[in-house]
């Protein structure tokens, strides 16, 4: 009727609503980028690392802790982190290996870090598992705060003079430790080292490492093994994901107090186990990219390669 209010009334437009949980009111500059040390979930503008992937709520910086590496600072506030690989089409759909990429993400679902390998395609698809790479581990701001640098190597259990080692730098460039796999015929066994290349903590894997419907998990003790002081769990995803694709999902827990330079090094180890595929629960973790005695000579070649690499490194 002409003279009163229409209805329904109008009403000013409200901002959209976001997909997911935040806390009313939202933090100041909610919408915009966040100050150093503000609390709240972050969605960056403009990432250049990840274009195609949808939004994801970041977990927000801290502030700068003095002695604590760039980049770091995230991992003095959690003590649990979550490592997802992400599912790639095309190496479920023809089994040839891809760059894997990784969300790593806190227990309340929000991302940390997110990382990208580097590695060269004939590399990928003769070599398999034991092939080189770079994993770049970068934040909320597309910078690289870490990277896991792992050179060629062999890990058969029959061949013990040139088992795995990663390389973890933060800032890159810097090492802050390192990776180890020890020889064992039967267990799956890493060292966890300083920059020293001192032992600190030792991971111990199942005898039996392969489970349908239920998680393996990867002890972290102390130097002495007298300790268990964190775990590294590979978490089951569903038959059809496992048995279709490679990619893994895991769970790191360690001590809230532990140095953020172990947590780091932790991270490289649960990345390295899930790269080398010692986790046998998924049937497509022995798929070859190169199917057949191609695949085959493919990896025997990288191994003698590097046997004989070690060879005339001795005989200088």
């Amino acid at each position: 009727m002409a003279g009163q209010d229409s209805y329904p009334p109008q009403v000013p437009s409200a901002p959209p609503h976001p997909p997911w949980p935040v806390l009313y009111p939202p933090p100041p500059n909610y919408y915009g980028a966040p100050p150093a040390g503000a609390l709240g979930p972050f969605v960056p503008q403009g990432s250049t690392a990840f274009p195609n992937q949808m939004q994801m709520v970041w977990m927000q910086a801290p502030a700068p802790i003095p002695n604590c590496p760039p980049g770091l600072e995230y991992l003095t506030m959690i003590d649990h982190i979550f490592v997802h690989q992400l599912f790639e089409f095309i190496e479920a759909l023809s089994g040839f290996e891809t760059k894997n990429k990784y969300e790593l993400k806190n227990i309340m679902g929000q991302r940390v870090y997110f990382a990208v390998e580097e590695s060269e395609c004939c590399n990928r698809l003769c070599c398999g598992a034991n092939r080189a790479f770079t994993m770049k581990i970068l934040d909320n701001l597309d910078q690289t705060v870490m990277h896991l640098v792992r050179p060629l190597g062999c890990q058969s259990c029959w061949c013990p003079c040139f088992h795995h080692r990663m390389e973890v730098q933060a800032p890159p460039g810097t090492t802050i430790g390192y990776v180890v796999q020890e020889w064992n015929p039967c267990i799956p066994n890493l060292s966890i080292q300083n920059e020293m290349s001192e032992t600190i903590l030792k991971i111990k894997g199942p005898c039996l490492q392969f489970r349908y419907c239920g998680d393996v998990s990867f002890k972290v003790l102390s130097k002495d093994e007298s300790t268990v002081v964190g775990k590294i769990s590979k978490k089951w995803t569903g038959l059809l994901r496992e048995f279709f694709t490679d990619a893994d999902n895991f769970g790191i827990q360690f001590p809230m107090d532990l140095d953020v330079k172990v947590k780091a090094v932790l991270i490289g180890a649960c990345i390295m186990v899930s790269e080398q595929k010692i986790v046998l629960g998924n049937p497509v973790s022995k798929r070859t990219s190169v199917e057949g005695i191609d695949k085959w000579c493919f990896r025997t070649f990288c191994t003698l390669s590097k046997i004989l690499e070690g060879a005339a490194e001795l005989g200088r």
